[in-house]
């Protein structure tokens, strides 16, 4: 029986252990702070690039108008090596995305990228004075017009009305 008194103790060193760690641990993660709400999305200012990409493009490139300020302009681009490509992309009221991209790419192949794989629905739509083509399944609902040698495609996470809304915006100068 002499060593069981070495067991107990080993038992009862393992547990204080334990409990010390678990305080330890507890201590910790009340000293970490916790911020469970939404990040602050930084506003882009997309000027210089829509000027640039409207001297550069072959093309009349389009931009929102009149959008409420809770629209947030969150990412812009121009390249005019291979297609002309413009991009530029919002964070809506609601936390949804939203995106403008034109193109001279080919349409089809042009559509499945900035769609990410969304297919022709059998719905047309009237905005501004143009006819717009829904695409849906994908990744990104979106709308598209073809005018000018160029595709644009408002698309995004967003329902059809916030789509509606940004190509309802969009003015080309």
């Amino acid at each position: 029986m002499a060593g069981s008194n070495g067991k107990q103790k080993t038992v009862r060193d393992m547990v204080l252990s334990l409990g010390l760690i678990g305080i330890m641990a507890g201590v910790i993660y009340l000293f970490i702070p916790h911020d469970d709400s939404e990040p602050d999305i930084k506003r882009v200012d997309y000027r210089v690039e829509l000027l640039t990409a409207r001297r550069a493009a072959a093309y009349p490139v389009a931009a929102p108008e009149g959008l409420p300020t809770t629209w947030k302009a969150t990412s812009v681009r121009f390249q005019g090596d291979d297609f002309d490509s413009w991009h530029l992309g919002f964070h809506t009221p609601d936390g949804e995305y939203v995106q403008i991209e034109q193109s001279t790419q080919k349409p089809s192949t042009f559509i499945d990228e900035t769609t990410q794989g969304s297919e022709e629905a059998d719905a047309k739509q009237e905005i501004g004075g143009r006819t717009w083509t829904r695409y849906t399944g994908g990744r990104y609902d979106a709308l598209v017009h073809e005018a000018d040698g160029a595709t644009t495609v408002v698309a995004g996470t967003g329902s059809f009305k916030l789509l509606t809304e940004m190509a309802q915006a969009l003015r080309t100068q």
